[in-house]
């Protein structure tokens, strides 16, 4: 194999003072028909921390030994040396002997990643949670496991070592691989059952819960903190455990791994407030199951708020909401509101355009700036017309210490429309959810009988 080249013009990179650790990437994609567009592999790329120095297409049926046409892995070979690049990124589902071919035909040091161990690089850079270092390490078993079968069948069939330069073949790998598969889910169910019942105690303390899903980047972290600015979050374990700060808003893929929640601001009622993983095109199943747990809180949530970003294209925006909504409606029940975001970077007219054209997959969406919140209160009102109905009640309780602690949980856990006071009563008329309508009632109850011994 050939060296890494050396003080290529353009390519070069400074020793000294000055030198970058930055990785330096070379970005390639093959399709079938049409044009490939690199943009979602190249901030990928740089999401994962590589400076993407060349871009590399081509059109074509897939060859079995290298995915691309060999003419054009050397051509990848030549812009790899031209630029000095560490890695070649594939925006491809590469098979391991295809992974193995290109490599062979690279500069000798230079990494091959395709697009999911480049998905799961950012997955393990991003996971700062005990769940979501679980997730991510189940991600890489799932990828693996088939590759460590591959070389099982293989290995047996033709019964030589290090079959295709693969590497020695050991029986146990495959069989440690599904027992860590197997202890990793395990644990994500226990832990799944406890963010259940926090979902329970929120509930039950009155809150209703909307979670934000859609694309990475479309904005849902900056929409969170807009619809929270204003939130002090109450840390206190009996109304809404572990809330996170705040959500990251920057612009870069997946800067939200795990979920964050905040307590949201709305006129009547509490909200809390869920964000999570965005998806992503061309996930494969076993990816977006290796993060089932994450998604829980979208699929269990009151509300789900679908947000897109509508400063792309009509086209893109259509598949994004097709794909969006044939993952969403496959387990969750919650009613879905589309939000357009991102409305302050379109040209005037163009938001009613695209409203137009894609009022068969949104057909009343609400269309905000969670940059300049513009749209905001309109998403807020939304937002309380959506969720599940509440009840009405009205309670007249006795005047005492016990009628008062009342009162001040029914505050706590509805909205009161009106209370009024006489000598020796006091009369509640308020909305809160069914169950907190049930206990209201039944505490009011306890208080009569009470009175009345």
């Amino acid at each position: 194999m050939t060296g890494r080249a050396e003080g290529n013009a353009g390519g070069e990179r400074v020793e000294g003072d000055n030198a970058t650790n930055e990785r330096r990437a070379v970005v390639a994609k093959r399709v079938d028909a049409g044009d490939a567009d690199l943009t979602e592999i190249s901030q990928l790329a740089a999401a994962a921390g590589y400076e993407v120095v060349d871009e590399l297409s081509q059109t074509r049926t897939e060859d079995a030994a290298f995915m691309f046409g060999e003419g054009k892995v050397a051509e990848l070979r030549d812009r790899v040396l031209r630029t000095d690049a560490d890695a070649v990124i594939l925006d491809n589902d590469v098979g391991p002997y295809q992974t193995f071919n290109i490599g062979g035909e690279l500069p000798e040091g230079v990494e091959v990643i395709d697009r999911f161990t480049l998905i799961l690089e950012i997955f393990g850079q991003r996971a700062n949670t005990r769940k979501a270092q679980l997730q991510v390490e189940l991600a890489q078993l799932r990828y693996e496991l088939p590759r460590a079968e591959a070389k099982a069948s293989l290995a047996k069939r033709d019964e030589r070592p290090g079959f295709m330069g693969l590497g020695e073949y050991d029986e146990s790998v495959e069989r440690d691989i599904k027992r860590q598969i197997s202890e990793i889910r395990d644990e994500l169910d226990s832990i799944a059952e406890k963010e259940q019942a926090r979902r329970e105690q929120r509930r039950d303390s009155g809150f209703d819960l909307v979670a934000l899903a859609g694309y990475t980047n479309a904005g849902k972290s900056t929409l969170m903190r807009r619809l929270a600015a204003e939130i002090d979050v109450d840390e206190n374990a009996d109304r809404h455990p572990d809330l996170d700060t705040t959500a990251e808003s920057q612009d870069m893929l997946f800067t939200t791994l795990g979920t964050t929640t905040r307590r949201a601001e709305m006129e009547k009622r509490d909200v809390l407030l869920t964000d999570t993983v965005g998806f992503i095109a061309d996930l494969p199943h076993w990816l977006v199951e290796s993060f089932e747990s994450t998604l829980d809180s979208v699929y269990r949530a009151d509300l789900v708020l679908l947000v897109v970003d509508a400063s792309e294209s009509v086209e893109a925006m259509r598949e994004k909401l097709v794909t969006s909504h044939d993952t969403l409606y496959e387990r969750n029940e919650a009613p879905i509101v589309t939000v357009f975001n991102k409305v302050d970077r379109l040209a005037p007219g163009e938001l009613a355009d695209k409203r137009a054209a894609l009022s068969g997959v949104a057909p009343d969406p609400v269309a905000v700036s969670a940059k300049t919140g513009a749209g905001v209160a309109e998403l807020r009102d939304r937002v309380e017309a959506e969720l599940p109905e509440w009840e009405r009640e009205r309670l007249v309780l006795p005047v005492s210490d016990d009628a008062m602690s009342l009162v001040s949980w029914i505050h706590d856990h509805g909205h009161v429309e009106d209370e009024t006071y006489a000598s020796d009563q006091v009369t509640v008329d308020f909305e809160a959810k069914p169950s907190i309508v049930a206990r209201a009632r039944s505490k009011a109850a306890g208080l009569a009988s009470a009175e009345s011994a």
